[in-house]
């Protein structure tokens, strides 16, 4: 059992992690603008045995233990990105960010009714007041899709979507109006290639603001191998939000607040992630937090038996002040009990757990991810992975012509 002593030495070690510490210089045009031609000619930097080695990733079989499992993020990026423009000409834009009522992405997706979500506002001083509209089509008719402030807070605000057509859902809406959010760093419009290449080809269940680019390299070539090698698959949802590209901008990392994605993974994968404890390899670091926020969920619940959970949370710093003694077994069969005695096909959660230098991974045996920005909160994660050598890594895709962030190229690191 963890005493308060040791948490208090956990969370000692994350005030003395200094964000300057994580930083190297990113040339403007190492930045992918664009994929490459074909999802699977990218390059791969492999880490392997302390080794750093170059291929394309579609040869990533050929360096994967052939007994492994591949966790795969399956959510599918929607077109948040909504454009209104005000009678003066001011242009407004509105993020979307996640569902407020309904609160579940299906549902608010589903409706024909108003929905209402948390948004981040593009030049949000031009709009003090009034609905925003944009006109779209449907059935050859022209329809109204209208925006209402109804609070406002420092970065986000709640606002009210509704449109004049009452046999078009929300989701239908936003495909006919909204637009693919590309990352800041891409300094361009949303084409048409977006529609497709900002998606995974394995993407299936909506609500992401961004995708998870580590998967953007698979293709259906790729899988065909991985099935013949008997590797095994499995696919969790985690809807990514807009803070996967925040910054950390305090030089201590403890004065970050780590933004909350929402995810589900049912009871089967669970159970095959268990069975296949120490030869799980995670695509991306989307599923990465997933896979280490699942045993921490584990080991809340067995130091709180008695609390009833209506939603499971993770906090950003508990993994770092829960008791680690506990096994990945009694975790997983925390976790496991929990579904079964509400007789549910899986876990609906939610997590903010940031995963710095000095932690310790759990479930993670290997993980699949692009190159990630200096002084990110991705950053931090790849080197509590690599250590020190992420340095020698990211010095290596440098200097061996590698491409950047989301639409870059990829790396397979193994212990």
């Amino acid at each position: 059992m963890q005493t308060e002593k040791d948490k208090n030495k956990n969370i000692e070690f994350i005030r003395d992690i200094d964000i300057n510490d994580y930083d190297y210089e990113l040339p403007s045009d190492r930045i992918a603008q664009y994929p490459v031609e074909e999802r699977d000619m990218s390059k791969l930097l492999i880490y392997k045995d302390e080794k750093i080695a170059k291929d394309i990733f579609r040869n990533i079989v050929e360096y994967l233990p052939s007994d492994s499992l591949l966790v795969f993020n399956n959510t599918r990026v929607i077109r948040a990105r909504i454009l209104f423009q005000k009678e003066s000409g001011a242009n407004i834009e509105i993020l979307c960010l996640e569902p407020l009522s309904p609160f579940d992405y299906p549902l608010s997706f589903k409706s024909k009714e108003s929905v209402e979500w948390k948004c981040i506002v593009g030049n949000l001083k031009k709009w003090k007041r009034g609905l925003l509209t944009t006109p779209f089509k449907y059935n050859s008719r022209q329809y109204y899709f209208s925006a209402e402030r109804l609070q406002s807070g420092e970065e986000v605000c709640h606002i009210k979507f509704s449109w004049n057509c009452a046999e078009i859902s929300f989701g239908e809406v936003l495909e006919k109006t909204g637009h693919i959010p590309l990352p800041p760093y891409i300094n361009r419009a949303d084409e048409a290639e977006d529609i497709e290449r900002y998606q995974t080809v394995y993407s299936s269940i909506r609500g992401s603001v961004a995708a998870p680019t580590a998967g953007l390299h698979f293709t259906d070539y790729v899988f065909e191998k991985i099935k013949a090698r008997g590797i095994k698959t499995a696919e969790l949802t985690l809807h990514v939000g807009a803070g996967t590209f925040q910054p950390v901008k305090a030089n201590n990392i403890y004065e970050h607040e780590m933004h909350c994605e929402h995810f589900s993974i049912d009871t089967k994968t669970i159970e095959l992630i268990f069975e296949n404890q120490g030869r799980v390899i995670p695509v991306g670091t989307t599923s990465v937090r997933t896979m280490e926020s699942l045993y921490w969920l584990g080991v809340k619940l067995i130091q709180n038996p008695s609390v009833s959970f209506p939603y499971l949370s993770l906090g950003q710093w508990e993994a770092y002040e829960l008791d680690k003694t506990v096994s990945v077994k009694e975790s997983f069969g925390a976790l496991l009990i929990y579904i079964n005695e509400r007789n549910l096909t899986s876990l609906k959660a939610s997590t903010s757990i940031m995963i710095v230098p000095g932690y310790e991974f759990r479930i993670t045996n290997g993980m699949v991810t692009n190159f990630h920005q200096p002084h990110s909160t991705l950053l931090l994660l790849i080197s509590a992975w690599a250590g020190i050598r992420w340095k020698d890594i990211y010095t290596f895709a440098l200097e061996s012509g590698f491409r950047f962030l989301s639409y870059g190229d990829s790396s397979l690191l193994l212990k």
